[in-house]
Formats: C-alpha cells, sequence, structure tokens
C-alpha cells in the first residue's frame, strides 16, 4: 500500500500534520488539499486539541499547486477554467480554515516554501522555519501570476515587499522573511522540530477557551477601524472575563500559584 500523503501524529495536546509526498515536493496536490481540509476540520472539533502543527516530509515544506496536475486539466473542453477555478476555491477554503479553526496553526518549515507552499505559511497563525530555508512566490517566473498567494502574504508582510516578491519572482531568505514578519522566528536547522514543538506546547498549556475566543477576535478585528474594533474587543474581553477558569486564573496568579484549570 501507498504511504498516506498526510499524516497526524498527536502529542499530549498538539496535533502535527506532516505533509507526505516528498517526491513531488509535497506539492498541494488535489488529494493533499482535500486530505488536509478534512483532517482540519477534524481537528477544529476536538476540544483535546490546543495547538497544531504543519511541516512536510523529506527535502521541502511545500513547493506550491501540482503543476503536473494543472497541466492535464488543460486538456479539458474548456481549457481547465471551470477546473482551476474549482481548485484554487478548494484552496482558499483550506486557507481560510487554518485562520477560522479555534486552535492555534503553527508552520514547521525548512527548505523551500514556494507560492501556494508560501502562501500556506502566511495561511498559519505562526511560523518556524529552519536556517537556510528560502520563501517565494515564483509563478510569475513561468507566467502565472501568484494571485491567491498574493492575499495571505500581503497580510504578512510590507505592501511593497510583497509585491516586489510577486512581480520579481525571486526568493527570500529565511533571515528576510523573519524581517518582514512572515514567520516568528529563524532555528538552526537541527534544532527545527524540538524549537517549534516548544512553542506549540507554549501554547497548548494556556487556557484553550481563552485562546479559542482570542484567536478569533484576533482575526475578525483587522477589518475593522479603531473605534469600533476596541469596541468589539472591550466585549470580547468582558465574555472572556465570564470564564470561571479565568476567575480561577486570576486567583492564581494574586496567590502565586499554578492555576488548576479544568481543561475538559
Amino acid at each position: 500500500m501507498a504511504d498516506p500523503i498526510l499524516i497526524r501524529k498527536d502529542a499530549a495536546s498538539v496535533a502535527h500534520l506532516t505533509l507526505n509526498n516528498p517526491g513531488a515536493l509535497n506539492a498541494l496536490s488535489e488529494e493533499m488539499i482535500t486530505e488536509l481540509t478534512a483532517e482540519l476540520e477534524r481537528i477544529s472539533e476536538d476540544g483535546t486539541i490546543r495547538a497544531v502543527i504543519i511541516s512536510g516530509a523529506g527535502k521541502v515544506f511545500c513547493a506550491g499547486h501540482d503543476l503536473k496536475q494543472m497541466t492535464a486539466a488543460r486538456q479539458s473542453e474548456d481549457g481547465g477554467k471551470s477546473y482551476f477555478q474549482d481548485l484554487f476555491a478548494r484552496c482558499a477554503r483550506m486557507m481560510t480554515l487554518i485562520t477560522q479553526m479555534p486552535q492555534p496553526v503553527i508552520a514547521q518549515v525548512h527548505g523551500i516554501a514556494t507560492a501556494a507552499g508560501c502562501q500556506l505559511v502566511a495561511s498559519c497563525d505562526m511560523a518556524v522555519a529552519a536556517s537556510g530555508t528560502r520563501f517565494g512566490v515564483n509563478g510569475v517566473n513561468i507566467g502565472l501570476f501568484c494571485s491567491t498567494p498574493m492575499v495571505a502574504l500581503s497580510r504578512n508582510i510590507p505592501r511593497k515587499q510583497a509585491f516586489e516578491m510577486l512581480t520579481t519572482g525571486a526568493f527570500i531568505s529565511a533571515d528576510r522573511a523573519a524581517e518582514l514578519g512572515l514567520i516568528n522566528r529563524v532555528v538552526p536547522h537541527e534544532d527545527l522540530e524540538t524549537e517549534t514543538l516548544t512553542l506549540a506546547n507554549t501554547v497548548a498549556s494556556k487556557l484553550g477557551n481563552a485562546v479559542k475566543i482570542g484567536k478569533s477576535a484576533f482575526y475578525d478585528q483587522f477589518s475593522m477601524d479603531l473605534q469600533d474594533a476596541y469596541a468589539f474587543t472591550g466585549d470580547v474581553m468582558a465574555e472572556n472575563m465570564m470564564f470561571q477558569d479565568t476567575e480561577e486564573g486570576i486567583n492564581a496568579f494574586i496567590e502565586k500559584r499554578a492555576p488548576n484549570w479544568d481543561q475538559s
């Protein structure tokens, strides 16, 4: 039997998803998008999981869409247009799901993250990269502007730097990606898994309901003006203050002890 293209391994309250098609550079094929979407949906409903890591097997994180599949689709009656519209809509749904699910999602990146692979990094809530990793939205080099990756990228890094990447097709280094805000930190390759898991475990140790309500508010407030954002987040904090576990957390802080949260 063929190896699964997506592997899930849970360690305590952290789910680790590995893109497992190294022969195709972990491309976001139709099958990969389907599997990853389904697994993220399952995790979203799993109250025992409080953080998620996404990584890639083999030499790279993810090289974007499967160009061989896309080329084959051009042979259809409409030249593949309906196929491409469906493919990009399904991919966008998967990327959006990452920001909508209650658990923080961390990309564990190595090798390269290009085109939709770079979009996947930008869509995750946080990212840790190995030194030597390169990031790019390189579709313009083959005549295909990375319009859908542009959405997540331009919401992570400054406008002019995003536009330069999109129009030149050039890679940026991991250090530059950290400077621009695409990733959180760069670590030695041999420490990548440990450092990413440490971050995930730190997040998972917090009160899950507080992180859930906070993540949702984090993304919702971006579309609001300043006054509306403060009004909205004030209501969110008031709701958060009503949690019994939040009361326990405050009391524990005052009493200089660890909180006794009911994380069930």
